[in-house]
């Protein structure tokens, strides 16, 4: 191996600049040449200028990382011998994987690859796709031999989008190479920035199946979190009553029903069981659990319909105001949120529907999901209140400054319990 096999002097390529790329970027940016590639030119733009607006790389973050640049142009990246790729893998309307973001970046590297270069993966995807999809499209575009020429790594993101406390740094990095040599210089790699530590795979298949395996686990515990809250309401016990009495047990996991969304929990799943079926397998479980989270968003609205109606309020052509939009919490990412299933049923019952959410790009949801964030509700104009998102900043505000934005007959529906139980009208 030639090339990348100097890895105290290789050059690295970060693809794909978003939650995942970024934050790695600015962390080896700190101590080797980094260049960060995306598409996107108004985002090179921004952090050219020293912004992300993700939120994710604080300014001074940004500044730190000497030894980074910037660039939408393939020929800057043509003398680098590590390519990390962390562009999204979403699913398409039918709920099936939807590879074209990384087979374009995959093509994109294969136009500038040259012997004894190393691409890793780190974008989430089912076990077999690296080697499967990935590496023909590398051989294509490069005219180049797949572990002769050049090789592969996988490494897959473990980014908690809006988490400050669990960073890049400070999870353990899963790695994996397509030769045990190139397994040791990828963990090699990583281990200069990750001081949590590294676990060095046996496979990149099994790297592949660790992390898709990660979310799945959480969609489940989840789901069933979600189930239970139905079946309390049915019973006329609050669920955040129940979990909390749980979870005196010391080994009853705190999980917590809601929303799922984002380009995680919500979409890995998917990954798993297409690849079990295309091996004949249908999982039940896994399946089961995404139906129920799938539902959530049409069950909160009806919850919050059923609400309003036992106040006499009337449904048709009522006002909602509901706070929050993005998929989590202190957290500017739209990507696949739920909130939109309730915005939307709610639309269907004839009510008119704002929303307002001081942590999300108006421009994005407008262009997203043609929603008009509203910067400044109205106070007192809203028959319903819905804390859809369990933002810092709801909560410091306090459930009566909240209902102030309601009429005087009106419901405060907190989807994420993030106020005591006698001062909302109804939670999740």
């Amino acid at each position: 191996m030639s090339g990348a096999s100097d890895l105290k002097n290789a050059k690295l390529a970060i693809i794909g600049l978003g939650y995942v790329g970024l934050p790695l970027a600015v962390a080896f940016g700190k101590i080797r040449p980094v260049v960060g590639f995306d598409i996107n030119a108004a985002r090179i733009a921004e952090l050219r200028e020293g912004r992300d607006s993700t939120r994710e790389v604080e300014p001074d973050q940004l500044a730190a990382a000497a030894q980074l640049t910037f660039t939408t142009d393939t020929t800057e990246i043509a003398d680098c011998n590590i390519y990390i790729v962390t562009v999204p893998t979403p699913i398409d309307g039918h709920k099936r994987p939807d590879l074209r973001p990384l087979l374009a970046a995959s093509e994109t590297v294969g136009r500038v690859l040259k012997p004894g270069d190393i691409v890793i993966y780190e974008s989430t995807v089912y076990p077999g796709a690296t080697e499967e999809n990935c590496v023909p499209v590398l051989e294509r575009a490069s005219g180049l031999h797949f572990n002769r020429d050049f090789f592969v790594g996988y490494s897959p993101e473990r980014i908690n989008p809006g988490d400050k406390e669990h960073r890049l740094e400070t999870i353990v990095k899963v790695t994996s190479g397509s030769t045990p040599e190139v397994a040791d210089k990828v963990d090699a790699l990583y281990s200069e920035i990750v001081t949590a530590g590294t676990h060095k795979a046996p496979s990149i298949k099994v790297a592949e199946a660790a992390k898709v395996i990660e979310n799945t686990q959480r969609d489940l515990n989840i789901a069933l979190m979600n189930e239970l809250a139905i079946i309390f309401n049915r019973l006329g016990i609050d669920t955040q009553d129940v979990l909390e009495a749980a979870g005196t047990k010391w080994n009853f996991l705190p999980f917590r029903p809601g929303l799922v969304g984002g380009h995680c929990i919500g979409v890995d799943p998917y990954y798993l069981t297409f690849k079990a079926q295309a091996v004949g397998y249908h999982p039940e479980v896994i399946l089961a659990g995404r139906r129920i989270n799938d539902g959530m968003g049409a069950y909160v609205a009806g919850r919050m319909v059923k609400e309003m109606i036992r106040k006499g309020i009337q449904i048709n052509g009522a006002r909602v105001l509901v706070m929050g939009l993005t998929f989590k919490e202190n957290c500017p990412d739209l990507r696949n949120t739920k909130v939109v299933d309730v915005i939307r049923e709610l639309e269907d019952y004839g009510m008119r529907v704002d929303v307002h959410d001081p942590w999300a790009d108006p421009d994005e949801a407008r262009t997203l999901y043609g929603i008009e964030l509203v910067e400044r509700p109205a106070m007192g104009g809203y028959d319903g209140v819905m804390v859809a998102v369990g933002h810092d900043s709801f909560g410091k505000k306090g459930a009566a400054s909240l209902r102030c934005h309601g009429r005087r007959l009106h419901v405060l529906f907190d989807v994420k319990a993030v106020f005591a139980v006698d001062e909302a009208d109804a939670r999740v």
